[in-house]
């Protein structure tokens, strides 16, 4: 997809990418109103997977709407003026299908697998649910509870509570630092008439796009699709344009330590890292794997193999419009904190000196490459590659360019990243029984 193809207007439609004898066809319209359908041929399969994505994400919330995004993705499954709840959820039971939701920093996606010749009742459904929900003000009142439970469940186990505490210290109070499921505090604050207007706001067909996977046929999928949203579909709105760029959010460096009477310790250590559409993205997946991203890395093995000292222990990446974060975690017995930290410090030194092996550096782009096409294998995957893609980048490489990318990767690209992203001042976060303890980077 280029600049070009995204600047045509309503009706529209492009071919993305060809594709081999009809597999793999990516194919790209915009309708009036500016929504988008982007679409993935698979002959071979015998389902469909129907996604809408929302470019709106707990990272647009105002403080005082914290966590409304998350809430309003919950609503959306309560009813429409054509439909309940239960009649929603009974519609896909009764096709086998599975009907979904997620809400992520900076977008939300509703989505439905199904049969290939379940797509149409796919698409209505899912349109009927994000067009045409009513939020009454008992179920906002009965999800209140539901939403408070999720935030409880988080509370109750650290090893997921720690990442939204790390997230906390190195963003701070602001959009990225905030958690997505929000607070008590917040979630008892907001309101049916608050949430109603979020809704109303966001939930436009400029800031939606519609992707779908499978033994499908795109034109087919046009249609469909313009007939569930033709009671809001209407003039030559542009579609939004991707999220990119911007300052970003500074990295806070310092310790947070958050006193819990747990079996474990839960440490993340890292820092901010860089953008999702950084060039140098490829060469930082190389270092995670290298790091702590499988069972022969050096986290892995340093701590887990060798020694013993923890069960789960692991380097991620975290990539937004604007930034990024790096981060080292580790599960430990509390007695053995200390030296859990000192390896995982010690590890992430080595790598910033650029201590990289080419034995490593092979491994960790042999990582990317599966994890990526093995991960790519299913109507699912496919949707929510080329639906986030056009949503957040500014082109949709094809799965051939992403390994080129990777494979041009070298021992100098990750040494120069590893300079930059591991040797800044980092952040530290420990969940433990730890009342009157100082931890220090």
């Amino acid at each position: 997809m280029t600049l070009s193809a995204r600047a045509q207007g309503p009706g529209t439609t492009h071919t993305i990418h060809p594709g081999t004898d009809g597999a793999g066809t990516v194919r790209r319209t915009v309708l009036p109103g500016g929504l988008r359908i982007v679409t993935e041929t698979m002959p071979n399969v015998r389902s469909a997977a129907f996604g809408i994505w929302a470019g709106i994400g707990s990272r647009d919330e105002a403080p005082q709407d914290a966590g409304a995004t998350h809430y309003l993705e919950h609503l959306l499954f309560k009813g429409t003026r054509r439909r309940s709840a239960l009649e929603i959820s009974s519609a896909m039971d009764t096709v086998g299908g599975d009907l979904n939701a997620f809400t992520a920093k900076e977008y939300t996606c509703y989505y439905a697998r199904v049969l290939d010749s379940d797509l149409p009742l796919a698409v209505d459904v899912v349109s009927d649910m994000v067009t045409a929900s009513v939020i009454e003000a008992e179920d906002v009142d009965a999800e209140r509870g539901v939403v408070l439970e999720e935030i409880a469940m988080r509370d109750d186990d650290p090893g997921d509570l720690v990442h939204d505490e790390f997230a906390l210290a190195l963003y701070g109070d602001r959009p990225l630092g905030r958690p997505i499921l929000g607070t008590v505090e917040s979630i008892n604050a907001l309101t049916r008439d608050g949430v109603a207007r979020y809704y109303r706001e966001r939930y436009l067909p400029p800031n939606l796009v519609v992707a779908v996977a499978g033994n499908i046929d795109h034109d087919r999928v046009v249609g469909l699709v313009g007939e569930a949203f033709a009671d809001v579909l209407s003039g030559d709105g542009t579609p939004a344009p991707p999220r990119l760029g911007g300052e970003g959010d500074p990295g806070m460096p310092g310790v947070r330590v958050v006193p819990r009477d747990t079996e474990q310790a839960h440490l993340v250590l890292g820092g901010v890292g860089i953008s999702r559409t950084d060039e140098r993205r490829f060469a930082l997946g190389v270092l995670n794997a290298a790091l702590g991203g499988g069972m022969s890395s050096r986290l892995f093995q340093e701590i887990r193999e060798k020694r013993g000292l923890a069960y789960s222990v692991y380097s991620y990446t975290s990539q937004y419009a604007d930034t990024g974060s790096f981060g080292v975690y580790a599960g430990c017995q509390p007695s053995r904190v200390d030296e859990v930290l000192e390896i995982c410090r010690d590890e992430v030194a080595k790598a910033a000196a650029g201590s990289l092996t080419a034995e490593e550096l092979e491994r960790g782009k042999g990582q990317l490459r599966g994890s990526m096409v093995l991960g790519l294998e299913d109507t699912g995957s496919r949707m929510s590659r080329i639906g986030k893609s056009e949503l957040v980048y500014e082109s949709l490489l094809s799965v051939d360019q992403v390994l080129a990318q990777i494979e041009a990767v070298t021992l100098d690209d990750v040494a120069a990243i590893a300079d930059e992203v591991l040797t800044q001042a980092g952040t530290l976060t420990v969940i433990g029984p730890f009342e009157d303890r100082e931890f220090t980077l």
